[in-house]
């Protein structure tokens, strides 16, 4: 397959750079600096993997039409991607591995629903700056249909994928991707403050709030009616068990395993984004919970409250002190 990766960033880098490691024709698709400092000094990924430098074929649009075209851009970013690349994007399949669940509807205007295949990205990731990129841990990387049923073409896209990741094929993507919602629903809290996972899940209060916001979450996402699909190695019990736990032992167990995802520092996407002067993807993560709440009139001011936060620090640029955040939700030690 000839394969364009849109988006240079932190998934965006590791999938074209390993992809073309494993001999594929891919091109990244980035911005001029990204693409200046790629040209220059080759795509650097250090991290799980060891150090290297990649060489892969770097340009700021599409250059013709590919067989696949992944794309690795935010959620509130993909709609700009597309159409800044439409020249090329008549023919060919179309994969999305944005975070949370409505990077699929965002593009259904513009694609034929054959053409689609969606994704959810588990393995972690961390941009450093422009051509250089730390792989913090290995993941899977889970394929389907977002309105299809799988076919041979999703094994034929699973099996070229599977030569520099482990791919699964998943016959409930949009299950598993409301699943992989809740994996996601903490990165609001190290953004708020500018800390690595690590340093802001070490502090229990903080994991404490991380709980409440998934007790929170879930709660709407079962009025709702929305089925939880497991993921390999990830079943949704993980979540819906954290969730039906006293908050002490929940927090126990959330500051145990995120402060121990990686050796390197890692930044959730959220914070990636503010710390790079974007606008993040907090409204397609927690902002999710909170539209199906105002859907279904139903209160959700923890959530909603986190998400106006992040919106602050978005446009002052100025994170929050830690004990100001305790202060907002009200937190004391124990």
């Amino acid at each position: 397959m000839k394969i364009a990766v849109i988006g240079a960033g932190a998934i965006g880098g590791c999938v074209a750079g390993y992809l073309k490691k494993a001999g594929e024709d891919v091109i990244l698709i980035g911005r001029k600096d990204q693409v200046d400092a790629i040209k220059q000094k080759g795509l650097i990924i250090k991290g799980a993997r060891g150090s290297g430098t990649i060489h892969v074929p770097v340009a700021t649009h599409m250059q013709d039409p590919c067989d696949l075209v992944i794309f690795a851009v935010k959620t509130q970013d993909i709609e700009d991607a597309f159409t800044a690349n439409s020249e090329f994007l008549d023919t060919g399949l179309v994969l999305t591995s944005q975070n949370g669940v409505q990077a699929d509807n965002l593009l259904i205007s513009y694609l034929e629903c054959k053409r689609q295949l969606s994704s959810i990205v588990m393995l972690g990731a961390t941009y450093v700056k422009p051509g250089e990129i730390i792989f913090n841990f290995e993941g899977d990387w889970i394929i389907g249909r977002p309105f299809t049923p799988v076919d041979s073409t999703t094994h034929k896209v699973a099996e070229v994928l599977g030569k520099a990741f482990k791919v699964v094929v998943s016959p409930d993507i949009m299950g598993m991707k409301y699943l992989k919602l809740f994996v996601n629903f903490n990165n609001c809290i190290p953004a708020l403050i500018g800390k690595s996972m690590q340093e802001t899940f070490a502090d229990m209060d903080l994991c404490r709030l991380s709980i409440m916001l998934l007790k929170e979450g879930a709660g709407i996402i079962q009025h709702a009616k929305i089925e939880l699909a497991s993921m390999p190695d990830f079943p949704k019990e993980r979540i819906l068990g954290l969730t039906g736990m006293p908050i002490e032992q929940a927090a126990g167990i959330m500051n145990k395993t995120l402060t121990g995802l990686s050796k390197e520092p890692l930044y959730g996407s959220i914070l990636q984004s503010i710390m790079r002067g974007k606008t993040s993807e907090i409204d397609f993560i927690n902002g999710e919970v909170v539209h199906l709440a105002n859907r279904l009139k139903l209160p959700c001011p923890l959530n909603n409250r986190i998400v106006d936060m992040v919106h602050e620090v978005e446009r002052t640029h100025k994170f929050f002190a830690i004990d100001l955040v305790k202060q907002e939700f009200e937190l004391q030690p124990v």
